[in-house]
Order: structure tokens, then sequence, then C-alpha cells
């Protein structure tokens, strides 16, 4: 949407204000750009250490170099669940497949179809949803989505057809329930009910390394929530509901307010999450980045299953019937691509590129190590000293761990060319 709609962008950053001539849609290239400008500045006034701290604290970079992987994911998991679904965007399986297919199976919905006022919402519809599959529902406003949402995790009964829910799933759901939390509530309050330990998804970590999972400082614990900013009050929302254990997560337009660190955030999270994942939302750039699959609803009460994200269901409807080419309508053929430039790593470069993977697998098995301590609830009473060198020494392994992927990353790139 803002993609189409600006011209400009004003960009609210470390207390400037920022404005240059390009539309949202070339944002995070000026982002880029901006960032890459003062890293040279910095180098050349001996203060690049100064601005690596910022940017780890931040961890903008490092997270971007890890979404590039889990975009990559993305697209593979999206090409085999096209290999499940034909041209009229009905499942279709092959033999081979067909019992493991149904094995996996946790919401199957089998020709459902609802009206209100004699106006057909949905017409009958089939979907079998997977463990593990990311489904966008999109359409415009009175379209159904939420109706279709609400008949998939059965909180609302169809007119006709059934749906099964498999009797292990567990869900858990996010919407904009930001007001609902009391201003006068501390974030321990919200996060651990005052204590000093909350419950993730059956592992027991301190409330206050959990905080720093979602960018936030854990001298923030016993803040009020009142005094929180809208992102702040989002991220809590986020860490809330995140900890609690599931298999089925429901976002309903779960991007509305939410400022450009906590939609990062989001899709990181959502990326780990190793459940089943349903998403009403009106942001194109978010479902691109995170579906696997869209079911669209173009208000006729038809429901298309695509393989992908909102590009790739707009391009499904306005993609033209295709008959015999003509003669005339032929593309040219593709040009022969050039030969990759083969790249010479440096000495350094070339070492990095060999032992750093076995270095993040220590500091993985090292954080692993640390957290499995920190987990010990008498710990912080009985020894707070071990306690802050311990979680010290993870947060070092952590920003190790981070640095260390970034630059085997970059020397990656230069051998792919």
């Amino acid at each position: 949407f803002l993609k189409r709609l600006t011209r400009a962008t004003l960009w609210l950053d470390r207390g400037i204000i920022r404005r240059k001539e390009v539309g949202f849609g070339g944002y995070e290239a000026w982002e880029a750009q901006v960032y890459a400008e003062e890293a040279r500045t910095a180098e050349k006034l001996d203060a690049r250490l100064k601005l690596e701290a910022h940017w780890l604290e931040r961890g903008v970079t490092a997270r971007r170099k890890r979404n590039q992987g889990r975009l990559e994911a993305l697209h593979k998991m999206r090409a085999a669940r096209a290999a499940m679904i034909d041209t009229s965007g009905q499942a279709k399986l092959r033999l081979a497949v067909e019992e493991d297919f149904k094995s996996k199976s946790v919401i199957v919905a089998d020709k459902i179809s609802k009206t209100y006022d004699d106006r057909t919402v949905i017409k009958p519809f089939s979907l079998r949803i997977q463990r593990g599959d990311r489904i966008g529902i999109v359409g415009a406003n009175g379209a159904g989505k939420t109706t279709l949402l609400k008949m998939l995790t059965g909180e609302l009964e169809p007119d006709s057809g059934t749906v099964e829910i498999a009797r292990t799933l567990s869900g858990v759901m996010i919407d904009q329930q930001r007001s609902l939390m009391e201003p006068d509530i501390t974030v321990r309050q919200v996060l651990a009910e005052g204590g000093d330990w909350i419950d993730v998804r059956g592992n027991r970590k301190h409330v206050q390394g959990y905080l720093k999972e979602f960018l936030f400082d854990p001298g923030i614990v016993d803040t009020k929530v009142g005094i929180l900013s809208g992102g702040e009050k989002s991220r809590l929302l986020l860490a809330r509901e995140f900890a609690r254990k599931s298999n089925l997560l429901v976002l309903d337009e779960p991007t509305n307010d939410l400022d450009l660190e906590t939609l990062d955030l989001l899709q990181e999270v959502i990326a780990d999450y190793e459940g089943t994942v349903l998403i009403v939302s009106h942001d194109r750039d978010f479902l691109d980045r995170t579906v696997t699959l869209t079911l669209g609803l173009d208000g006729s009460g038809n429901v298309d299953i695509v393989a992908g994200g909102y590009e790739d269901w707009e391009a499904k409807r306005t993609r033209p019937i295709v008959g015999k080419a003509r003669k005339e309508d032929k593309a040219p053929p593709a040009a022969t691509p050039p030969p990759p430039k083969s790249t010479k790593l440096s000495y350094r470069d070339q070492r990095d590129y060999e032992l750093l993977p076995s270095r993040i697998e220590e500091l993985e098995t090292a954080i692993r190590k640390g957290e499995a301590i920190l987990s010990d609830p008498d710990l912080y009473a009985s020894d707070p000293q071990k306690f802050a060198n311990i979680s010290k020494g993870v947060e070092n392994a952590r920003m190790e761990k981070d640095a260390a992927e970034e630059r085997w990353l970059e020397i990656a790139e230069q051998v792919e060319g």
C-alpha cells in the first residue's frame, strides 16, 4: 500500500528526522546506504567500534542476513506446496505421498460454505492444512476473511461441509490486544505474573533474559505498561503470547501500528515458529515475506488457493488466458548469461571461510550450555554474581556468533560471485 502511494519518506532515526524524495519501496535501500556511509565516516574518525556497538544492539544487519536465508527456505517451502496444488486451486496428491500428506494434516476443511442474509460469503471450499504451513488470508474488507478464519479454527460452524481439527492442535490468537493490557501493571507482571521466571514453551527462562530476545533493555522489567510506546507494547504482547506452548498461531491484522523494528522482529519470530500459522492481513509485503500458501477472497465467495504470497495471488488473478502463441508474439531468445567471474579469496578470507562454521557451532554450544545453567530457578537467589557472569558470557557469545555469521555470509557472497 505504502509502496504504491508514497513519493517521499520521513525516517525518525535515533532522534533525527531524515527526509528523502523516495517512496516507501526505496526505504530499505536508503537505510542501508545511510548506515554504509556512517560506517565509512566512523572508520575515518576512529569511531567504528561505537557504531558497530549501535548496530549490534539494534540487530538490523545480522537479522537481515539471517532473514535472507529464511526467505530462501520460504521459497523452497512454497515450491513444495505448489506441487500439491493444481491450476484450479484444489489440493492434488500423488499416490506415493498421499498417506504422508494426510498424516501431517492438522485442519481438514471439506466443501465448507457460509451465507449471510442470502449473500454467499464462502462458496464450497476444501483445503488440507499441514503441520508447518504458513497460510495468509487476503481480500478486501467484507470479503469474508475473518469468517473463513473462524471456520478453519472451529470458532464458527459452516452452513455446509465439515472441518476436522487435529486433537493435538493447541492454538494461540494474537490480535490487536494492546489496549487490553492494564497501564498500571508492570512488564514483570505481564510476562511472569510478578516473578523472576517465565515458562517459554516448556523452557524456563529468566524474565530479564527473555526481554532481550524481544529487543528490550532488561532494565524495563519493573516499568509500568502505560509508560511504554506503542511499538514497545506490541513487542511486549508478542513476547507474552509467543511464550505460551502451542502448535497453531493465529494472527489477525498483526502488523497494524507496528514500527519497522517490531515488524522485522515479528517476521523473524514467525519464521522460527515450529507450528502452523494462520495470518489475516492487508500488509502485502509482510505476507510475501512470511507465508507459504495464500487463500485469496475476491468478494464473490470464491477462495483461491495459491502457493506463495500476496503477489503470487495477484499474478494469478491478472494472468491472461494464453492460447496458441502467434509468431509475432514470441519473445526473443534470452541472451546467454556471461560465465561467472572466478573470485580468488585472500589468505585471511579463505581461512575465515573454512574455520568460521566450526567456530559458530562452538559458540552455539556455549550459548546452549549457558542458557541451561541460567534456567536453574535457584541460581539467581543463591549466587547473583555467578548469574550475572554467565548472563554476560552468553550475551558476549551471542554477539560473537552474530558477527561471525555476518563475516562468513560476506565471504560466501564473494565466493558465489
